[in-house]
């Protein structure tokens, strides 16, 4: 475990963000409610955080215990980071420049620019707009807020464990969507050692911590797919590898399609609408990519819900 990302730094941080989060709500259902088995299913709704995604912990954590400059904060996203810093940005009254590239979604970019930060949009991938933000960050001197790749972001993402852990506290297994890595790194820093199997779920367009599995340390993966505005950054985290390497049990991927079934089939279960990458989780379950046992009770983080339904 990295210094600084144990269960007790969680837990501190927590208390730090909790005036300015949701405390998301959980769905308990069955796994026959999804025309699989009857295992206990455990849904965490953090599609329904500040800002439509579970970045807005990581967001807040940044800018509550760093030192913010007179130039405010610039940060790269493929859409919900930039909206969680935007948002985080907006209520504390601190000047926010956000980088998103091309592939962003319309609705991202104006969720964005609702709050009032500074849009720039900027080459094709999230890669390119990181770039461009480092750039923008050593010439003006605002402070960077990294998407995933920062002790304080791991530190706020894994606060949805700490919630779910209470929310849930039988559940065995936690699904979690993988990108840059933040929300399965924090996560799986707060179950290490207590038994509770954290498993990671990417696309096959974009396998960026399969990869750096396979390598031994990040390296460049594909970043494409239907879920590439968030779970698409070309490379895992360097601080999220080792948690991954010692506290992630796999990795599994999913097709695109089978990510279309599973924003699906939530809608049509529950009513519950989230974006592509906020059902890649689901989505291993519901392909058969991950096969629970009989009575194991599964929780799947819904990670994000910034999307317009057509």
């Amino acid at each position: 475990m990295i210094p600084g990302l144990t269960r007790p730094d969680i837990a501190r941080i927590h208390e730090v963000i909790r005036p300015y989060i949701r405390r998301t709500p959980v769905l308990h259902a069955s796994g026959s409610d999804v025309g699989l088995g009857p295992f206990p299913l455990t849904f965490k709704l953090e599609f329904v955080q500040h800002a439509g995604s579970f970045k807005a912990r990581g967001a807040f954590t940044n800018l509550l215990t760093r030192q913010i400059p007179p130039a405010g904060v610039v940060a790269a996203s493929g859409g919900n980071h930039g909206i969680a810093v935007a948002h985080a940005a907006q209520r504390l009254g601190i000047p926010a420049t956000i980088f998103v590239p091309t592939v962003s979604s319309p609705v991202k970019v104006e969720a964005i620019r609702a709050c009032h930060a500074e849009v720039v949009v900027t080459g094709d991938r999230y890669a390119d707009a990181l770039a461009a933000s480092e750039a923008f960050a050593a010439d003006s001197q605002a402070l960077q807020i990294h998407a995933f790749d920062q002790l304080e972001t791991l530190l706020g993402q894994g606060t949805v464990a700490r919630e779910l852990s209470e929310q849930a506290p039988d559940a065995a297994t936690v699904l979690v969507a993988v990108g840059g890595g933040g929300l399965v790194g924090g996560i799986a820093a707060w179950y290490a050692d207590t038994g509770v199997r954290v498993i990671g779920i990417e696309p096959v367009a974009a396998p960026t911590l399969t990869e750096a599995l396979k390598a031994g340390r990040p390296v460049d993966a594909p970043a494409g797919g239907i879920a590439a505005d968030s779970l698409a950054p070309r490379r895992v985290g360097e601080l999220m590898f080792p948690i991954a390497q010692q506290h992630i049990e796999r990795v599994l991927l999913v097709e695109d399609e089978e990510i279309v079934r599973a924003q699906n089939r939530l809608w049509e279960s529950f009513r519950l609408f989230v974006e592509p990458g906020g059902a890649a989780a689901f989505a291993a379950l519901l392909a058969g990519r991950y096969e629970p046992a009989p009575d194991e009770h599964v929780a799947v983080v819904l990670c994000g819900g910034n999307a317009q339904r057509k």
